[in-house]
């Protein structure tokens, strides 16, 4: 009977370890949020990216290999405020995973923790791709990202309590050095402020709030609509009278219409990283806003 006991005992012990030891499957929409993640789980976190910052994401193709990562997903991360509405319902409700469903623990959405910036006061088709919670690329405000951090690693703990010291303790290493980078990136960002810009795509409000530039044109003439030759005479026009210093677009977009307007309007064409690896430098967050202070900064010498 005692060798019975100690055999049980001995398998409770064992089975304690696995689960200590067993990585988190997590399943992030967007690489600045799987950077997240890596940055909060460490070695307890086995994280998959479903997009790259060379794509569009609101337009992504719902792939079977994506339903298949996702069915394994012990926690599905993503931007949420509808910037996935285009491709991940269908991947969830093909996945049929009940850890991820909306709702579940499982189920963890970055906008929900970020005052939102552009909430439209009207829902019309006509004005283009308009989001009804509000512009949803808020990866491009650290502070955004610091408020996102402390919901996640709360996340963490709740779905493997196992490991909480853990991801407390990673969390709280992440907080300090982020807060500190903040602080830096706004000391180097001082002389960008009031600076007027011009944007492809209106997917910066957020950087344009943190380090006050002052978007005063958009090369689409409504958000998700190609510039127009057109509309980018009138954007030309209108910087003969409210100069711009520069125009900017996202590691995704096109090339084409800003270069256009630089060229003839004769400031500079930016392109920002926009998220973890948009550019070879923008290797993980830190980096994401070192290179985007950067570029920026080199835009007004």
């Amino acid at each position: 009977m005692q060798n019975i006991i100690k055999f049980l005992g001995l398998l409770f012990c064992l089975s304690n370890i696995s689960i200590a030891q067993a990585t988190l499957n997590v399943f992030a929409c967007e690489p600045e949020w799987g950077a997240l993640v890596q940055e909060l789980g460490g070695d307890k976190v086995s994280v998959f990216i479903a997009t790259n910052a060379l794509q569009d994401v609101h337009h992504i193709e719902a792939k079977p290999s994506l339903v298949a990562k996702l069915r394994k997903a012990d926690l599905l991360v993503c931007t949420g405020a509808e910037l996935e509405i285009g491709w991940l319902p269908v991947l969830i409700r093909q996945a049929g995973n009940p850890n991820i469903q909306s709702g579940k623990v499982g189920n963890f959405e970055a906008a929900h923790y970020v005052r939102m910036l552009e909430i439209p006061t009207r829902l019309d088709r006509a004005d283009g791709d308009v989001h009804p919670g509000g512009n949803p690329h808020i990866q491009t405000d650290p502070r955004n990202i610091a408020n996102v951090s402390d919901a996640l690693a709360q996340r963490l703990t709740e779905i493997d309590s196992v490991n909480a010291a853990f991801y407390q303790e990673r969390h709280l290493d992440f907080t300090q050095r982020w807060q500190s980078a903040i602080k830096r990136w706004e000391n180097q960002a001082t002389p960008l402020k009031g600076i007027n810009i011009v944007v492809q795509h209106k997917g910066f409000p957020y950087l344009e709030n943190w380090l006050g530039l002052n978007e005063v044109a958009a090369l689409e003439p409504k958000p998700g609509v190609e510039a127009t030759s057109t509309h980018l005479a009138e954007v030309l026009n209108q910087l003969k009278n409210q100069p711009a210093k520069m125009v900017i677009r996202a590691a995704y977009n096109s090339e084409k219409p800003s270069h256009w307007l630089a060229e003839n309007a004769k400031i500079q064409a930016v392109a920002l990283p926009y998220s973890v690896g948009g550019t070879p430098q923008a290797k993980d967050l830190f980096s994401l806003f070192d290179d985007t202070i950067q570029r920026l900064l080199e835009a007004i010498k």
